[in-house]
Parts: structure tokens; C-alpha cells; sequence
């Protein structure tokens, strides 16, 4: 191998990095809210509403209020 020349990551060290990133962290934790959402809403109307559905109703009512909260927290959310 050359000097200064580094080897391409591995699947494995890509999928860590992704794993690792503020932006994925944040991915995951809204999915978890949506589904919250999605299980609430499914029981109230007293039927699976869907993900779409959840997703869309939870971006129209919730998304602004949770993602300032995450930021009063100290939890930073990409713009």
C-alpha cells in the first residue's frame, strides 16, 4: 500500500459510522414517536390507521412542538 493512501471503509465501518450519526439518532427517535402516535391514534379509532397515515398526522399536529422540546433539552435536531 502507498503512503497516505487509506483503504476504502468496509460495509461494516460505513454501517457503524451511520449508526453513530446525530442525524440517523435523531431518524430513529422520530420514527419512535410516529409509531407512538400511530398505536394512540389506531386505538382510538379502534383499527390499525397505518404508518402513512400516523406519519402525516403526526408531522401536521406534533412535529414542530417535539423537535423545539428536543431542542429546549439539549438534544440537537438537524435542520
Amino acid at each position: 500500500m502507498e503512503e497516505g493512501r487509506r483503504m476504502p471503509p468496509t460495509q461494516e465501518e460505513r454501517t457503524q459510522f451511520v449508526k453513530n450519526s446525530v442525524l440517523y439518532k435523531e431518524f430513529l427517535a422520530e420514527r419512535e414517536e410516529i409509531l407512538k402516535h400511530k398505536w394512540i391514534e389506531s386505538e382510538k379509532a379502534g383499527a390499525d390507521i397505518g404508518f402513512e397515515k400516523a406519519l402525516l398526522d403526526w408531522i401536521v399536529k406534533h412535529r414542530s412542538n417535539w423537535r423545539d422540546k428536543r431542542m429546549k433539552e439539549g438534544t440537537k435536531t438537524p435542520s
